[in-house]
């Protein structure tokens, strides 16, 4: 019930307006009684659903830090009994002892946001926002009015945003509306480990994910539409993929790892592909699926951005094109950058065959040198930024 009414929420906008003006003035009021504590640090990673990205990249580094011993490291998760953290406690989201904890702290770090929709900010907060991803897709207050693509009231009051190019500075500022100075260019704390994979890790992740010896992996990580939902209002995805056909035409060399987008529920049919697809859309570690494989497909999503520091092949499957720019909207036309398009699955199970390719090294290079300029120490920088505005 609780998942119905906050999808009721943000996906209908008189009663999210409801939402988003008593709800805001209540804890604007609040926040009048409350009193920062000063080595509070609140994290948040995609809205309380997950304990990753690059908050728990910092996190984990804090716990290395010795400047960080005598802080007091909070979770929000929506579910906390599925969770354990090393050090701090934990506390569920989106209820008033979530929100007062918010108020109280020093330092917010998060993903994505913490005002849950919502315009509130602690009397003396810091806030450290990574964002989950460089932007294909149009967001922010570039996003229509007629689209049907969630977009906040809230005013954004983060006083850092790490990104990982000019391009996603740019982008970042207009649509968030903050000082082009707050964006920070220093990658993805989540990132730092893409930077530095040998061939050895290689072989010991597809091991732990029971990937049989000797076989090369397609990482398929399709984004969701907001516009394709069931009658819960959920995201569903299902793309006009026959599994059956891959395996035909791959199985004796390639694997398939799918993953899903968290926001929908995967629907596609993986009848009679068992070995040969592996669905880990739950699995928690997108790190380890990109480490695992050997070759991306994706359509409008981030993870091209991510990807391209290992330098191997990313192939664009955008079957939908026409339909998604329409509905959704782009930044740039992703088919003009990697190989594949709007192609036919016949066409893109013959890019997969000819892989690795030397035009499909040659585009990843220049994916990365023209959007991902800086990577491999933003944990560090991250760290540095905030221990020095809140010591």
């Amino acid at each position: 019930m609780k998942k119905y009414l906050m999808s009721i929420v943000k996906y209908c906008k008189p009663i999210y307006r409801i939402y988003y003006y008593a709800g805001s003035f209540f804890l604007n009021i609040l926040k009048k009684f409350i009193r920062t504590e000063e080595n509070l640090i609140l994290f948040v990673s995609f809205g309380g659903k997950k304990f990753d990205d690059s908050p728990r990249a910092i996190y984990e580094g804090m716990l290395q830090d010795k400047r960080f011993e005598k802080y007091d490291l909070v979770w929000a998760f929506q579910n906390p009994e599925k969770f354990s953290v090393p050090k701090g406690r934990m506390i569920k989201a989106d209820t008033l002892k979530y929100f007062v904890t918010a108020l109280k702290a020093r330092c917010w770090i998060t993903n994505s946001s913490i005002e849950r929709g919502l315009g509130f900010t602690g009397k003396h907060t810091f806030f450290y926002n990574t964002w989950h991803g460089t932007p294909i897709k149009k967001m922010g207050t570039d996003i229509g009015e007629d689209n049907t693509s969630f977009r906040s009231k809230n005013t954004w009051n983060m006083d850092v945003l790490t990104c990982q190019s000019q391009y996603e500075a740019e982008i970042f500022s207009r649509v968030f509306e903050i000082d082009l100075k707050k964006c920070v260019k220093c990658g993805l704390p989540r990132n730092d480990v893409l930077a530095y994979v040998t061939e050895e890790q290689k072989r010991e992740m597809k091991a732990k994910l029971g990937i049989p010896n000797g076989k090369k992996v397609i990482l398929y990580a399709p984004t969701f539409r907001e516009y394709e939902k069931n009658e819960a209002l959920k995201c569903v995805f299902k793309a006009p993929v026959c599994f059956a056909d891959w395996k035909k035409e791959l199985e004796e060399e390639w694997v398939i790892l799918l993953r899903v987008h968290y926001e929908a529920l995967q629907s596609m049919d993986l009848e009679g592909v068992n070995g040969f697809v592996y669905d880990v859309s739950a699995y928690p570690f997108l790190n380890d699926l990109m480490i695992a494989s050997d070759i991306l497909i994706s359509d409008y999503s981030s993870i091209f951005f991510d990807y391209a520091i290992l330098g191997q092949p990313m192939l664009c499957y955008a079957y939908d094109y026409k339909e998604y720019t329409k509905k959704r909207g782009l930044y740039f036309d992703i088919r003009k950058e990697l190989p594949g398009g709007s192609i036919t699955e016949e066409q893109l199970l013959k890019l997969v065959k000819n892989m690795p390719s030397k035009e499909a090294l040659e585009s990843t290079r220049n994916f990365k040198n023209k959007y991902v300029e800086n990577y491999g120490k933003a944990t560090e920088t991250s760290l540095n930024i905030i221990y020095e505005r809140i010591k």
